[in-house]
């Protein structure tokens, strides 16, 4: 095992499949010069014909990368931020999510769109959504959210050598987090989530940047309050560890769902529908979820501290339902 920052084990995993595999190609938006640093020293090390800077145009990034993955290449598409995946949507949803159904599997599509998603920098609306949700909803889309270095790594290779579209999530701003990453090739199985610490009395399941709140409610949780909190993180959302969720609810008969995602029709509110649905007999509270209010993202950060979830609200929700006898 070693030490790295979030953004270098990405860095790792491309150079290390792009090295392993000559149809891996990578383009999209300033990846030359690598602003967030994932991409950084790509360009010089495959040159242009793999490493390409496109024009800010989203759906030429977005109909290009079909297009080339349909030909044989294994696309990594880099949108920059979430939001602008926005602007090239139609070949997302309209294509990519349904080629592989609308041709009887004919279609191979490896496409990876990689995008930076969520608040806390003070960088307004245009730059602050978190639309895994939406992703969700098409039906034809793998979306992995990594929390630790380690499945940053080892999801983007997954990521990378899937024959199905895939989404992997980063979280904006938090590419310096340290931790251990396992030596040589690791891949991240889709679909299998991670129990990130152990307890009785409340489930928390967190998804992606929230994990690290999620972990410091539960210290707090537990050392002020004598509530042991089980914090389950995803990792990937499509697919979704449906049976690892729905043991721990079993063991602890609460959940609190904690989501970057606004409220409305948000990853928390799918889970809550699914453990409500096949967890009904186990609850002993009301599922509760800690997420964004359904309004843009404010620029200030007075204001975006208030919208985005903390620790201090997932303590307090944790805490409503000690009446229920936690």
């Amino acid at each position: 095992m070693t030490k790295r920052r979030l953004i270098q084990a990405i860095n790792d995993a491309l150079v290390e499949e792009m090295t392993r595999d000559e149809r891996v190609i990578l383009f999209g938006e300033d990846v030359e010069i690598s602003l967030f640093g994932d991409t950084r020293g790509l360009a010089q090390r495959f040159g242009p014909a793999r490493i390409r800077n496109t024009p800010i145009c989203e759906a030429l990034i977005t109909g290009m990368a079909l297009g080339a993955a349909a030909a044989g290449h294994r696309v990594v598409a880099h949108m920059m931020f979430a939001n602008f995946t926005y602007t090239g949507f139609d070949s997302i949803a309209n294509q990519a999510s349904k080629l592989r159904y609308m041709t009887g599997g004919q279609a191979r599509l490896p496409v990876t769109y990689v995008a930076a998603y969520g608040g806390g920098r003070s960088i307004a609306a245009h730059h602050s959504d978190t639309p895994y949700p939406l992703l969700m909803n098409l039906g034809g889309i793998r979306i992995a959210v990594p929390s630790t270095p380690e499945d940053a790594k080892g999801l983007m290779k997954a990521c990378i050598r899937s024959d199905s579209p895939s989404f992997f999530l980063e979280a904006g701003g938090r590419g310096g987090e340290m931790g251990e990453v396992p030596e040589g090739d690791f891949v991240t199985p889709w679909g299998q989530a991670a129990v990130r610490r152990t307890g009785g009395d409340v489930t928390l399941v967190a998804i992606g940047s929230m994990v690290k709140l999620a972990m410091a409610a539960a210290d707090v949780l537990c050392n002020e309050h004598g509530i042991h909190a089980e914090v389950i993180d995803p990792r990937t959302l499509v697919p979704l560890d449906e049976a690892c969720i729905l043991t721990s609810v079993e063991k602890t008969g609460r959940l609190v769902l904690v989501d970057e995602s606004r409220d409305r029709c948000s990853a928390a509110s799918h889970i809550a529908a699914i453990v409500s649905d096949k967890a009904f007999s186990w609850l002993r509270a009301p599922i509760k979820r800690v997420t964004v209010p359904d309004v843009a993202m404010p620029y200030a950060p007075n204001l975006e501290r208030l919208v985005m979830p903390s620790v201090e609200r997932i303590v307090g929700t944790v805490k409503s339902l000690s009446d229920k006898r936690l």
